[in-house]
């Protein structure tokens, strides 16, 4: 079975990467982009808008990344507090019982 999901993920991607090419083909026509104070060299459309992509999913991992340490951070926290409190708790049952 996961033999076949890699078969599948592997054409996925060649199938993507086909696209992509197709795409990059057919829309050769060069512009440039004008931010406020800033003009970039002509490029092809396709360029611009994989370039665009790539740029995307690298802020999209590095902002899941972000989270994941903040999340890990915070987990780690959370479990000293709860070794804390269970301590703190075995300690009072540990009291009662001797009173009793």
């Amino acid at each position: 079975m996961a033999g076949l999901q890699k078969i599948l993920i592997i054409l996925l991607v060649l199938f993507l990467v086909l696209l992509a090419l197709v795409f990059s083909l057919n829309n050769q026509m060069a512009v440039s982009l004008n931010f406020l104070l800033f003009e970039t060299a002509p490029h092809g459309v396709a360029i611009w808008i994989i370039l665009s992509f790539v740029v995307g999913a690298l802020v999209g991992v590095l902002l899941t990344m972000l989270a994941t340490v903040r999340t890990s951070v915070s987990r780690r926290q959370l479990k000293k507090r709860l070794t804390r409190a269970e301590l703190a708790l075995e300690k009072s049952r540990n009291t009662t019982d001797r009173t009793t």
